[in-house]
């Protein structure tokens, strides 16, 4: 069953996977005012110190709208700013030493972070072979390779920390994409570029890079037909199938502003890794394009997302049902607040509860499952505190009790999916989850430092 809804929607408030992986515009924005803050200050610094006229390009997925959240807590949203030096000619032409240039940049980024307001996190030290890489709170980062750049050729050159000079031209590769595609077709690569690198995050050990990823999504959307991409999953399944069939061919992917470029980089085993994960992409796509109902056809997807791929309203599961539930699941829910003795209790919803209760979901009527299917728990996080902490959930466990924490405010769900052994979904519940800003103070609270000697005179 196709479920282009739950894949994409133009209701901006919907759950969908393209929304939940994709960063919010608080946080576009945070990002938008970090970016042009460090330009500027790079930019006027190092123009001040070495003469040179000094500019600056935006790239990678930031510039080409492919950003994606990040997949596991902990990991952080990537931006890349590249700083220029102008000088006429080749970049050996003034004798500058490639090294020695990424080291005043390093230096320049240093002085800004000494500035810079408090959610400056670190300058990584050492800085990475083609890059500086600066840490923000929020979850960000913004790697600053740099650059030689020919004015008169718009030509450009990447210092590295040990390979010397490295043609490389992110603006003609921004501009190969733009001018691609029709209008109409630049979103929906956008969003399948997004998919398959937020895929690869969650699926894959060795990650392929991001311009990579970017490259064969876009050369393989241009093999398909009107109708191979008609909602956002079909696509998915036929742009895997053309990526595997091209590099099952041949491993090497030209760059195509410079085809002396391979851009495939991963090692022979984390290739044939890669070319696995695909085959197996292929078979959950096509299997939930066959699913009888749309609860079996999320659930499928689930596979390859995780608790990023959103789970259908229960009204919509039943009005889309093609093959009746052959079992309703029954959850218990109870909510014990950190510090203290109170319980709070439910079935199949519990709420409005504080911040920092520990929870306990079991499935009641666990004796009536179906033999040989199995229970398993998944939780999404909706909301502005889990958006911009990057929690959108996580695959709990399996068995009859999970047991989680209420960590942000808003209106959560911990689904309940039985799972046949073939992977039909036999049952499945939604079970929402209140959670206040409010936290219920201790029972006995530890008194205060200057208290605890009071009266001992």
């Amino acid at each position: 069953m196709r479920v282009q809804h739950l894949f994409y929607s133009t209701t901006v408030e919907r759950q969908t996977l393209h929304r939940r992986i994709t960063p919010t515009e608080p946080q576009r924005a945070q990002q938008q005012e970090r970016w042009q803050d460090v330009r500027d200050y790079l930019v006027n610094d190092l123009a001040e110190k070495t003469g040179y006229a000094i500019s600056s390009w935006l790239q990678g997925s930031y510039k080409f709208g492919t950003q994606i959240r990040p997949a596991k807590l902990g990991d952080e949203f990537d931006i890349d700013l590249g700083i220029y030096f102008n000088w006429p000619g080749a970049a050996d032409a003034t004798g500058e030493d490639p090294q020695a240039l990424k080291t005043r940049v390093q230096e320049s980024l240093a002085a800004y972070a000494a500035e810079a307001e408090d959610d400056v996190k670190e300058v990584v030290q050492p800085p990475k072979e083609r890059c500086s890489r600066i840490r923000f709170s929020g979850d960000f980062h913004i790697d600053v390779p740099s650059y030689h750049l020919d004015p008169n050729r718009d030509a450009r050159e990447l210092a590295t920390e040990t390979k010397g000079w490295e043609v490389s031209d992110p603006k003609a590769l921004y501009v190969w994409f733009q001018q691609l595609f029709a209008d109409d077709d630049t979103a929906q690569v956008r969003r399948l570029t997004r998919y398959v690198k937020m895929w690869a995050a969650l699926k894959l050990e060795e990650r392929p890079a991001s311009v990579l990823l970017t490259v064969l999504v876009a050369e393989a959307y241009l093999r398909l037909a009107d109708r191979e991409v008609e909602t956002d999953d079909f696509a998915l399944g036929n742009l895997a199938t053309a990526i595997l069939g091209r590099l099952a061919a041949d491993a090497v992917v030209e760059n195509p502003v410079n085809r002396r470029e391979n851009l495939n980089r991963m090692s022979a085993e984390a290739t044939q890794a890669f070319l696995e994960g695909l085959r197996s992409l292929i078979g959950i796509a096509n299997a939930a394009l066959a699913a009888p109902t749309e609860t079996n056809a999320a659930f499928i997807w689930t596979l390859a997302f995780d608790h990023f791929f959103p789970a259908p309203t229960e009204q919509a599961a039943a009005s889309n049902a093609l093959v009746p539930v052959m079992f309703e699941p029954q959850v218990s829910v109870e909510a014990r607040p950190e510090g203290s003795a109170a319980v709070m209790r439910g079935i199949n919803s519990i709420g409005p509860i504080p911040k920092k209760c520990a929870i306990t979901f079991t499935l009641d009527n666990v004796h009536q499952v179906p033999a040989g299917a199995q229970v398993r728990w998944i939780v999404r996080n909706e909301g502005e505190e889990a958006e911009l902490t990057n929690d959108m959930g996580h695959v709990s466990t399996s068995g009859a009790v999970a047991t989680e924490n209420a960590a942000y405010r808003g209106t959560h769900h911990m689904d309940v999916v039985i799972v046949s052994a073939l992977g039909a979904v036999l049952g499945f519940r939604r079970v929402p989850v209140q959670i206040s800003g409010a936290v219920i103070p201790p029972r006995n609270p530890k008194r205060p430092g200057y208290t605890r000697f009071r009266g001992r005179r």
